[in-house]
């Protein structure tokens, strides 16, 4: 086959695949919606869907306190990823630690669990990878998952 016919249907060939490759792009463009209407498009940094992660610590001592605290927290939302006993087991009335330096989320754990918005502390940290943390205390009686 002679160089300049092959070059020609070369050329021909690549310009019927760039022909089709536009065409497919225009009806992509135009079949996807109607004028006028947006598509929904989720923004990747979008988390609003994702569960706060917190963690859960026994403070007062009693066996199971935990994994009633645990279990509550998940039915409500959220992401329990840690379960243990905080450094000591006299603490009196329990408390929410907010790790994340965004104080709403843990004011509606707080809110949620029963415990009074005086007893959540900021302790930010950037070893932490929780959003919060309960601390269950003495009272944990009047708390809403004993009642």
């Amino acid at each position: 086959m002679n160089p300049s016919v092959k070059n020609k249907l070369l050329l021909n060939i690549a310009i019927v695949l760039l022909l089709l490759f536009n065409g497919m792009q225009i009806y992509g463009l135009f079949s996807q919606k109607e004028p006028g209407q947006a598509i929904p498009v989720k923004r990747v940094d979008d988390t609003t869907h994702i569960a706060a992660q917190i963690n859960v610590q026994n403070g007062c001592g009693v066996n199971g306190v935990g994994t009633v605290m645990t279990k509550f927290c998940r039915q409500n939302g959220f992401d329990v990823v840690e379960m243990g006993n905080y450094k000591s087991f006299d603490l009196e009335h329990s408390i929410v630690i907010d790790r994340s330096g965004k104080s709403g989320e843990a004011q509606r754990l707080a809110g949620l669990i029963g415990i009074d918005p005086k007893n959540v502390v900021q302790q930010y940290n950037n070893d932490q990878m929780v959003t919060a943390t309960v601390v269950i205390g003495k009272d944990f009686k009047s708390l809403l998952p004993w009642k």
